[in-house]
């Protein structure tokens, strides 16, 4: 949140201008319908993703109709394969954008004495790494695979 007291760099980010997320895209693991996924080895829970829509986009009503059918047949999609992979108890879905203003959707598999069972997730508290040595290739891998059988 305190991005937004640099008033014009936040107008620049908000613009697409100068969107880190949108940079993002270069890191992507794969590209979907309507969005790209990225992970990394040093997410705060095991399994977790980060789905950005493709377009510059800040809130879920700028979507045409169709544009938010096909984000919600992505979210599906990564929902469903995280979980086939990681058998989570639960998955949890957060939609911000408060220090990024582009739409994203966070996917936090929740899990039997995970660091933050019975409360919300911090992220910037999460104790990492979460990946035992070659774990996070494993689940990069099957993730991979699991998206792209599930392609429409």
């Amino acid at each position: 949140m305190s991005g937004w007291t640099d008033v014009a760099d936040w107008e620049r980010q908000r613009s697409g201008a100068d969107c880190q997320v949108c940079r993002s895209k270069a890191d992507a693991l794969t590209q979907l319908e309507a969005s790209w996924v990225l992970i990394s080895p040093d997410d705060p829970l095991r399994g977790y993703v980060c789905l950005v829509f493709r377009r510059h986009a800040i809130e879920l009503h700028e979507l045409t109709d169709a544009e938010g059918a096909a984000l919600m047949r992505d979210i599906r999609k990564v929902s469903g394969a995280v979980t086939t992979i990681m058998n989570p108890v639960k998955m949890n879905y957060e939609v911000h954008g408060n220090t990024a203003p582009h739409l994203h959707v966070h996917f936090f598999p929740r899990y039997r004495g995970d660091q933050f069972e019975g409360g919300p997730i911090n992220p910037r508290a999460a104790k990492r790494p979460v990946y035992a040595p070659g774990e996070f290739e494993t689940f990069r891998d099957r993730l991979k695979k699991e998206l792209a059988s599930r392609a429409a």
